[in-house]
């Protein structure tokens, strides 16, 4: 999942699209609980 995340991310020159961020910020919130 982290690996295509990152080669995703890798491909794109522009920053997250809001959908993204708030996934990434959903996987982080259930890492750290």
């Amino acid at each position: 999942m982290f690996k295509s995340f990152f080669a995703k991310s890798r491909s794109m020159k522009v920053g997250f699209t809001l959908i993204e961020l708030l996934v990434v910020i959903a996987i982080i919130g259930v890492l750290a609980s």
